[in-house]
């Protein structure tokens, strides 16, 4: 059985978000074993499954990955989309943009403290288009 579904995410500033309960509100009902596969659409944020329980770490990934990759460095050519552009496209390719979780029992199989983040890198990136692939029986 294969399924797939496009949706939106609600916008977000930048940041790391915990996003888990609204792709699960956005998916059909899950196969009993199976993987669901999700890739973001967008050069300039990503997918990522992190703490999903204490706050301070998504505050704590923006810092580190503000720190890794900073705005207006003077090797930038890519310039004309604003400071946030450069940086974005470089951190999505860090992160990377997609994941893929195991299906046990109709539910995604995340560990007790994992979450699904949308790890948005712009300060304004608008709306952000999810393809989520399921495969199962």
């Amino acid at each position: 059985m294969w399924k797939q579904v496009e949706f939106e995410l609600q916008s977000r500033r930048r940041g790391f978000h915990l996003i888990t309960g609204e792709i699960l509100h956005n998916l059909p009902p899950l196969p009993k074993v199976g993987l669901l596969h999700l890739f973001i659409k967008h050069t300039s944020a990503g997918l990522s499954i992190n703490e999903n329980a204490d706050p301070d770490v998504r505050v704590d990934m923006e810092s580190i990955f503000n720190h890794l990759v900073k705005e207006r460095e003077p090797y930038y050519q890519h310039t004309l989309e604003g400071d946030d552009d450069m940086p974005a496209h470089a951190k999505s390719s860090i992160i990377g943009t997609s994941i893929t979780v195991p299906i046990t029992n109709g539910k995604p199989n995340l560990g007790t403290w994992q979450g699904i983040y949308l790890c948005e890198f712009r300060d304004y990136g608008g709306n952000r288009r999810i393809v989520a692939t399921i495969s199962g029986e």
